[in-house]
């Protein structure tokens, strides 16, 4: 069974969205599963996990509501202010919904991600979630790895998941050589932490695209050999697939993202690794109760 470990659904609201600009039109609408289903059938993607895009209390509801009317959706990752005081309770209500796997913050977007990270409140937070057996989620650039090293390594006691593979430096600038040399050092710091789980996803967006008006073969070779170092650092099962769409629209459309994905898998990966790479190991990580 084909698993898209990363979509994300939303109902359009400017205010809600201050990551889309007005360069992404293409993103200023409402985006269901319904919208994405042709795709999923061509490319034979059964199942996916709806991970948050919203930094709103409303968003992780939302979310369980969609996976409620879909089948398809079988996780969500959604949002929780982990500094609030009502957390806990928060948690109690949605770990009643078996489809509630955990949480994500934009810690990309944080000023300060370096002292979001080691918040106190934060890290009691964190240790709640992995008490009950709930992922997190690490969404952070390339140049932020650093950052988060010692956080990842602190909450070990189930999985956490680093999104996008921290987003390799793929555009053409003057330090491109030297980001992506330090970029492939701190993928294999986190990958030396096994509780840390690398998804293969949102790269067609760190590339040139604006530049370039979509992908180039130069673009599918930058993120094929991106997919090289991470397969190297987390080894074959601790990589999971995923399209970050609608945000992959950008760049490419979803059967180009699945494309890249799959011949990249099945020149690499031998089956019982490709096995895990398209479901075998975000079932595992996400618990995932499939039918």
């Amino acid at each position: 069974m084909k698993i898209d470990s990363h979509q994300h659904y939303w109902k359009y609201q400017a205010n809600d969205f201050p990551w889309i600009t007005s360069s992404m039109p293409i993103l200023q609408q409402d985006y269901l599963p319904q919208d994405c289903q042709s795709a999923l059938l061509a490319t034979r993607v059964q199942r996916t996990i709806a991970v948050q895009a919203r930094t709103v209390a409303e968003e992780t509801d939302f979310l369980l509501q969609i996976a409620a009317r879909n089948p398809e959706v079988l996780g969500v990752i959604g949002w929780a202010d982990l500094g609030a005081d009502d957390l806990e309770q928060r948690l109690d209500t949605w770990c009643t919904n078996p489809a509630f796997k955990g949480l994500r913050h934009i810690l990309q977007d944080e000023p300060q991600p370096g002292d979001w990270v080691n918040e106190p409140a934060h890290n009691r937070s964190l240790k709640l979630l992995q008490k009950r057996g709930l992922v997190y989620e690490v969404l952070v650039f390339h140049h932020q790895l650093t950052l988060v090293l010692d956080f990842c390594a602190q909450h070990d006691q189930h999985w956490l998941v680093l999104d996008h593979a921290a987003k390799p430096p793929l555009r053409q600038t003057a330090d491109a050589a030297e980001a992506t040399s330090a970029w492939a050092a701190n993928i294999k710091k986190i990958a030396d932490l096994p509780h840390v789980v690398c998804k293969l996803s949102g790269l067609v967006t760190e590339t040139d695209w604006q530049l370039e008006g979509g992908l180039t073969a130069k673009n599918t070779f930058d993120i094929e050999a991106s997919f090289d170092t991470a397969l190297r650092a987390f080894g074959p099962d601790r990589l999971m697939y995923g399209s970050d769409w609608p945000v992959c629209q950008l760049a490419a459309t979803y059967t180009q993202v699945h494309a890249i994905a799959e011949n990249w898998a099945q020149s690499r990966l031998n089956l019982t690794e490709q096995t895990a790479f398209w479901g075998g190991t975000a079932q595992r990580c996400y618990g995932l109760n499939l039918p």
